[in-house]
């Protein structure tokens, strides 16, 4: 197979409009993680739309150079929230990677295992809880432990022996969407779906029955729905749009039998692909205004708590806390104040800002994997300024995040607790009770 395209197929790609935004001003550039570290004009937004603009005119092809800048991209989409122009850069991205998905020079064993993962394991929950609770028991009998002691990968590979160290605690409890329906306490204001989504329910299981708590505790009845399956953003991320549109309809059918007001996320980057579930299905004559409308009810779930009002706790938490804006949460989604009110409402807590909050913590989804080295350097950065704060505390907002925290952490001897900010808030509201 040629390892080089032209240009971009006709109709596919970033489109002409989008690719004309970028007014080229350079507000994007100290935005960008990967510029601030690397300092190269390519490795930015307004570097890479340039490359865009070269393939879609045909003055240079899609070579293996050209993929390794956009692939360096880790889609946090810090640019967007930069640019006084309003370049789209996610959507341009997205277009991108899913048109040269076939171009990637990946070995065949990597393509297998993408394959494996994103099309026959993480759309499907019955499985993704099998393979996890593999992962849970290999931790729980000391085997993962042992061969991170002695090493043992270390001579094959350096990349998964690092990747097989850093596989996260795992709850013993899953929470599962089984169309469950939980009474708001006291005074129903709304009534709402929760996104149970792929990886959290299975991974931060109790960290989800404290969201559920949470909009209980504050006038919310919560629905559960049977038949929701994951959002489809990692799918988006690496270039998989068919999949990722496949997996909107099936939520979109999901939520639309439950009559909620609104539908609830947890996780950033669920939320940010949900509530752009219109562009995505903008071309389906079925399903476009339906998205449309989804799109419209989609919060997360710091927005709905603020916007009800909310009912703050009264247990006091002794603790310093710092945050860490997530990514899909700050920078695409624009909310950043929420969380912040929610966690100063609570008795006690003492917040600590650190330098450069929203800058990218290195997770992005597969990045991790795809991209491991930078990702890790991205990782340090962060976990410098949270050591610098002081804090006990380090409280986050998406799933992807909390787990590479966790990581930085002990790989950086960093003494702190990553919490959800839903957790702090659990929390308090639970030591009031016991008093």
């Amino acid at each position: 197979m040629s390892t080089t395209l032209h240009t971009f197929a006709e109709g596919k790609g970033p489109s002409e409009e989008d690719l004309y935004k970028c007014v080229h001003c350079g507000f994007c550039l100290q935005a960008c993680p990967t510029y601030v570290e690397t300092g190269l004009e390519t490795e930015s937004p307004r570097g890479r739309i340039a490359l865009m603009k070269a393939v879609r005119s045909g003055r240079i092809g899609i070579t293996p150079s050209v993929l390794q800048h956009w692939e360096l991209c880790i889609q946090c989409r810090a640019c967007e929230a930069a640019c006084p122009s309003g370049v789209p850069y996610g959507r341009m991205i997205e277009a991108t990677m899913a048109e040269t998905a076939r171009q990637r020079s990946s070995s065949w064993m990597a393509r297998l295992a993408s394959a494996v993962a994103l099309d026959h394991v993480l759309p499907h929950q019955r499985r993704l809880s099998m393979v996890i609770g593999s992962a849970r028991l290999y931790r729980k009998t000391g085997l993962h432990g042992a061969v991170r002691k002695l090493r043992l990968l270390r001579p094959f590979s350096r990349t998964l022996s690092d990747l097989h160290d850093a596989l996260p605690a795992i709850s013993g409890r899953n929470f599962a969407a089984r169309g469950q329906v939980v009474a708001a306490r006291g005074e129903k204001r709304t009534r709402v779906g929760l996104l149970a989504g792929c990886v959290m329910p299975l991974v931060h299981g109790p960290q989800m029955e404290s969201v559920v708590s949470v909009l209980s505790r504050n006038g919310c009845e919560v629905v559960v729905p049977e038949g929701q399956a994951c959002c489809g953003a990692i799918h988006s991320h690496v270039g998989d749009l068919d999949r990722a549109r496949d997996l909107a309809r099936g939520n979109i059918d999901a939520f639309s039998r439950t009559g909620v007001d609104a539908v609830v996320v947890a996780s950033a980057g669920c939320g940010v692909r949900m509530k752009e579930y219109g562009d995505l299905l903008r071309d389906d004559p079925e399903y476009a205004e339906r998205a449309v409308q989804f799109d419209s009810k989609v919060k997360d779930v710091h927005e709905i708590l603020s916007a009800l009002p909310f009912r703050p706790p009264t247990g006091r938490l002794d603790c310093s806390v710092t945050y860490q804006d997530s990514c899909h949460l700050s920078h695409a989604q624009g909310i950043t104040r929420q969380p912040r009110e929610l966690m100063d409402a609570v008795p006690g807590l003492r917040r600590v800002e650190m330098e450069h909050a929203s800058r990218c913590c290195g997770a992005g989804g597969t990045y991790t994997i795809t991209q491991r080295d930078f990702s890790l350097r991205l990782l340090e950065r962060k976990m410098r300024t949270v050591a610098a704060t002081g804090a006990d505390v380090l409280a986050t907002a998406n799933p992807g995040c909390a787990m590479q925290l966790e990581y930085g952490a002990r790989r950086f001897g960093v003494p702190v607790k990553v919490q959800y900010v839903t957790d702090l808030l659990e929390e308090s509201y639970r030591l009031a009770e016991a008093q």
